[in-house]
């Protein structure tokens, strides 16, 4: 519901040339508000003697904060036909053009190859991190993606996105050996800044190659296409590493991604350059 309309309005006011920059920025405040909220919610589960709904409960005034920026700061643009005639139709789904769908076919490969991030907080509590300060996992996920985003997007609009990309599944594969083979909270945690590095560098990337292959008509719907796609394959994924996780044990859902990352690597390498 959020990420769609967000994604296309980016693309939206922002000029072609910088557009990487955009979701860089974008990704930069997403990750500095998720770096911050874990730190805060490590000192609430302390603060509270680990209460988690209390903790949620203090999680809900930013939520409104967000919903009442949108309501008094957001301008929509207006739609012709809107309200009497749906703005997208299963037919305009045909205006989707190969490029476009290459671009669904790498996220969803991506994606496979990186399941939930509550993998990470259930990696660094079994390793021997207190429960109170699990979220902290989360918190150092989120600095090295909100570090990398703005250079990253800034990165994306002079380099082919081939390089990039092919960067990020690097970033991953190495995280992903470092959480399954280094043992105890070091290993954790350099999986886990890794990790982040590997979202700095594909996440704005994607959004960017979205917006650019959708039609400028479309892009909500483009971004809404691409977010099924992936948000399906994100609860497959998670499914199989649970599973992996119960069934052989920690180790084996990091050293699964890590191959889904080098499928996702040959992917990237034959499809076309354009």
């Amino acid at each position: 519901v959020r990420g769609a309309p967000r994604d296309a309005l980016i693309a939206d006011v922002t000029p072609p040339e910088i557009r990487g920059r955009a979701y860089g920025l974008r990704q930069a405040l997403d990750s500095a508000g998720a770096f911050a909220g874990p730190l805060l919610a490590a000192a609430l589960m302390v603060l509270f003697s680990n209460d988690m709904r209390a903790v949620f409960w203090v999680a809900t005034v930013p939520a409104f904060l967000a919903v009442a920026c949108v309501i008094f700061l957001v301008s929509d643009r207006p739609v012709e036909g809107w309200p009497t005639a749906p703005p997208v139709r299963l037919a305009d789904i045909s205006k989707f053009k190969t490029a476009f769908w290459i671009v669904v076919a790498i996220g969803v490969a991506f994606t496979l190859a990186r399941f939930s991030e509550a993998f990470l907080v259930l990696k660094a509590h079994a390793e021997g991190l207190p429960l109170a300060l699990a979220p902290l996992a989360l918190a150092a996920m989120n600095l090295f993606y909100m570090l990398g985003a703005y250079p990253a997007g800034a990165l994306s609009d002079r380099l082919a996105p081939r390089a990039i990309l092919l960067a990020g599944l690097a970033a991953l594969v190495g995280a992903d050996l470092a959480l399954a083979l280094w043992p105890g909270l070091v290993g954790v945690f350099a999986g886990i800044g890794l990790w982040g590095v590997h979202m700095a560098l594909t996440e704005g990337l994607l959004a960017k190659l979205v917006a650019d292959a959708a039609p400028a008509d479309l892009r909500g719907a483009a971004f809404g296409l691409f977010s099924l796609a992936t948000g399906v394959t994100l609860l497959i994924a998670s499914l199989v590493a649970g599973v992996l996780w119960d069934r052989i044990g920690p180790d084996a859902p990091f050293l699964a991604g890590a191959a889904f990352s080098a499928l996702a690597g040959v992917l990237v390498l034959v499809a076309p350059r354009r």
